[in-house]
């Protein structure tokens, strides 16, 4: 093993990215050549698919550089000894170097599998690992609700979570501070996305995994469970050829899912789909999808930038979170495109005076926007007990078994565009936004009481409008 791969293993390049994938295409980054090339050592040839996320990784060219594949797995290997025999704050390296062989013993493993599989089965969103002085506690999101699924012996705690760092490609010595990472894995039959986060906390680390299923994939926008009129009325804001359709809510409300179905329909032949988002949920066939790299300074903004560059006619911007985002948006609407994005607002009325809020004038607010697309998710009621049974096997005694939307559409009409212009109040633009035909969210959700769909307390969980609803 020459001296070179050696210090590149060690080295900050190596450092950036996950040891789990420069074992498994035998490559080191070594340089960083003065023209601003980046040289990796290879053992064997790279897809290039490798070569393509290298390249965004780093944000520069990738210039190939053939290796013994031997020489480059022991100088990954020497590295990945040599962090692990560092001491964490008491001084327990052989406690620390021990990590590894827990994370891969055989009961670890199973419980992981065991934990991973039963959120699938369940539909569960997120799995939340919690240590606690009796030990680990696993929680499941279940729409949108956590739920306490069991409360494992302390001896499986460091394993079970060194286990999941592994698999997201973090680094399981780094116990005193916050990390995020990713695993695509294949359980049985099914692949899936888990976007891995971890916290330091009082009695140990505590761990999110957000389960991303491929089996559903993007939903279709008919799948959504919008009312008719609705769905045609915002059919027909995706007709548009520019301008500004924004999805809002607080997270966990489906916008993302809204989003992707509306992209679904519009992603014909002859039109060019791009997206930048934090991060890529579901990956959508024939659209560009370029996902967030702050470390490498493509934020929002930076990326929305470049894309405008590549002549795309639809647009998609996973959040406006800043003035300068939605400013580079705004323009794209000005200047010929079609451009989706999210906000945090708690209806659609408010979408206007928050971009307003975030710098942007009104005028241009009025010029641009076509729609805005409230929405929450409600829980459904449990088919075979209808919420009845406390020992209903369907439901585990929940009383509610899936969910679907309630939205709340806004088309401004040109009196609304005025108002939007001359600054007028948010509860005057609800106003006009009812007169104009507007159904707000407690009107869907009291829609779906009526029908037994789903119940008044869950609707007002959601909306959090109890005077309304009262």
């Amino acid at each position: 093993m020459s001296d070179a791969l050696r210090d590149a293993a060690a080295g900050p390049l190596a450092a950036e990215l996950p040891q789990r994938f420069m074992e498994q295409h035998a490559l080191l980054p070594l340089r960083i050549e003065e023209d601003g090339v980046l040289v990796v050592a290879t053992g064997r040839p790279l897809d290039p698919m490798v070569t393509d996320e290298l390249a965004r990784r780093f944000q520069r060219a990738v210039r190939v550089q053939d290796a013994p594949f031997n020489d480059i797995q022991a100088a990954i290997l020497a590295a990945r000894r040599e962090t692990q025999s560092l001491p964490d704050e008491s001084g327990d390296a052989d406690a620390l170097g021990d990590l590894r062989a827990q994370a891969n013993d055989a009961p670890v493993v199973q419980l992981v599998n065991a934990m991973l599989a039963d959120a699938l089965r369940t539909g569960a969103s997120d799995v939340h690992l919690e240590s606690a002085r009796d030990g680990l506690r696993v929680r499941l999101r279940q729409d949108g609700v956590l739920r306490d699924v069991a409360t494992y012996a302390p001896k499986f705690q460091a394993g079970a979570l060194s286990r999941v760092k592994l698999l997201a490609g973090l680094d399981i010595a780094e116990r005193r501070l916050p990390q995020d990472g990713r695993a695509r894995l294949r359980l049985g039959t099914r692949e899936v996305d888990i976007r891995v986060s971890t916290l330091p906390a009082l009695h140990g680390e505590s761990a999110v995994l957000r389960v991303l299923d491929h089996a559903g994939g993007a939903r279709d926008l008919a799948s959504l469970g919008m009312p008719p009129g609705v769905e045609e009325a915002f059919a027909r804001t995706l007709q548009r050829t520019s301008g500004l359709v924004l999805v809002t809510g607080p997270t966990g409300s489906g916008k993302t899912t809204t989003l992707y179905a509306a992209l679904q329909r519009l992603n014909v032949p002859g039109v060019k789909v791009v997206t930048v988002e934090d991060p890529v949920e579901y990956q959508l066939p024939g659209v560009t999808q370029i996902p967030v790299n702050r470390k490498a300074g493509l934020g929002f903004a930076a990326a929305l930038r470049s894309i405008l560059r590549h002549d795309p006619d639809i647009v998609m911007v996973g959040e406006m979170r800043d003035h300068e985002t939605a400013e580079v948006a705004i323009q794209a609407a000005l200047t010929g495109h079609l451009v989706f994005s999210t906000l945090h607002t708690n209806d659609a009325p408010s979408g206007f005076t928050r971009l307003v809020d975030m710098g942007i004038e009104p005028f241009l607010v009025s010029a641009t926007v076509q729609a805005i697309l409230a929405q929450r998710l409600v829980r459904v009621r449990c088919s075979t007990c209808g919420g009845a049974d406390a020992a209903c096997a369907t439901c585990a005694g929940a009383g509610y078994r899936g969910r679907t939307g309630i939205y709340e559409l806004f088309v401004p009409d040109e009196p609304a565009r005025q108002l939007m212009t001359t600054r007028g109040s948010v509860d005057a633009l609800r106003q006009a936004a009812r007169t104009s035909g507007m159904r707000t969210l407690t009107d869907a959700g009291m829609d779906l009481v009526a029908a037994g769909v789903t119940t008044r307390d869950e609707v007002l969980r959601v909306t959090n409008l109890g005077e309304e609803l009262a």
